[in-house]
């Protein structure tokens, strides 16, 4: 859609944006189209601000609960239904939102026709963290990652034109993998918002309790447990790889630029000796690129 013009974020936007910096994969980078980016970072702002809320995250202040006309020491949960409330604003064209982070998402929804579901998924992720701190099997997880992770490659997609049922597919894969790794890397500071993303199922498989997870290192047990949950992780990022051949042009680097993001990430864990409990295990800028240009490489092949 013409005419539409994305709204500059404040300084409280800008505090939730800046956090890009810090994920596995590239959220934005300079080589795509600046409208792509901006309705990329647009997305972002949305998702990351969403995870704060749910995680406490907030910038001190209170700030955000305030556009959101909510009272700044209320908990995740009143906070989520106040920030849901904003988000429908979004798609109401009666009505504006208040919050700069969902203004600057307004433009990015009506120039792809986006429906709310995606957003609306990633609330309901948030609202299942304040409900459930456990999960029991892998399979309680992967429908976990239905909600958090998945719809956010496929706004990817729809913001780029290229869905498609084999594509979505293959990007709930990536997404998967990319959150399931992000579990192992937060394995600490999740316990210590008494969340355990390991199914409890692998746990006992592993003979590893809730106490030795809160051990400042991992001994032999957890080390195996992690790097079991990391080859699952690393098992769907090879599912969801071909993703990268299926789409040309920039769009090819910026996915080979998430999948290559995730094995960089399994490669810190594992040079790690899988030991996340000291803190989260990143991949270096140069790792992360030679990553993404080996899964750059084999996709020209195959596409």
């Amino acid at each position: 859609m013409t005419g539409v013009r994305q709204a500059r974020p404040d300084a409280t936007a800008r505090t939730t944006l800046d956090k890009a910096t810090a994920e596995n994969f590239p959220v934005a980078p300079f080589f795509l189209p600046r409208a792509w980016r901006d309705d990329l970072m647009a997305v972002y702002g949305y998702a990351r601000l969403v995870d704060d809320i749910g995680d406490g995250d907030l910038a001190p202040g209170g700030a955000d609960a305030r556009h959101l006309g909510a009272d700044p020491d209320a908990d995740p949960s009143a906070l989520l239904d106040a920030f849901e409330a904003d988000l429908l604003r979004v798609f109401d064209a009666s009505a504006a939102p208040s919050h700069p982070l969902l203004r600057a998402l307004r433009p990015t929804v009506r120039r792809h026709a986006l429906t709310p579901e995606p957003f609306l998924a990633l609330v309901e992720a948030n609202r299942q963290d304040q409900r459930v701190r456990r999960y029991a099997g892998h399979g309680d997880l992967v429908a976990y990652c239905e909600l958090s992770a998945n719809p956010v490659g496929r706004l990817v997609l729809a913001i780029s034109g290229t869905a498609t049922p084999e594509r979505v597919r293959r990007s709930d894969a990536v997404c998967t993998a990319l959150q399931i790794v992000e579990h192992l890397q937060d394995v600490a500071e999740d316990l210590g918002r008494d969340r355990i993303y390991l199914p409890a199922e692998d746990m006992a498989r592993f003979h590893v309790t809730e106490a030795d997870l809160a051990a400042p290192t991992a001994g032999a047990s957890v080390r195996a447990l992690v790097a079991y949950e990391a080859e699952r992780a690393r098992a769907l990022l090879e599912e969801g790889a071909p993703l990268v051949a299926s789409v040309r042009g920039r769009l090819r680097l910026l996915l080979a630029g998430f999948v290559g993001g995730g094995h960089a990430a399994l490669d810190a864990i594992a040079a790690a000796r899988h030991d996340v409990l000291p803190g989260p295990p990143r991949a270096t800028g140069p790792r992360l690129l030679r990553r993404a240009a080996a899964v750059w490489r084999t996709a020209r092949r195959e596409g």
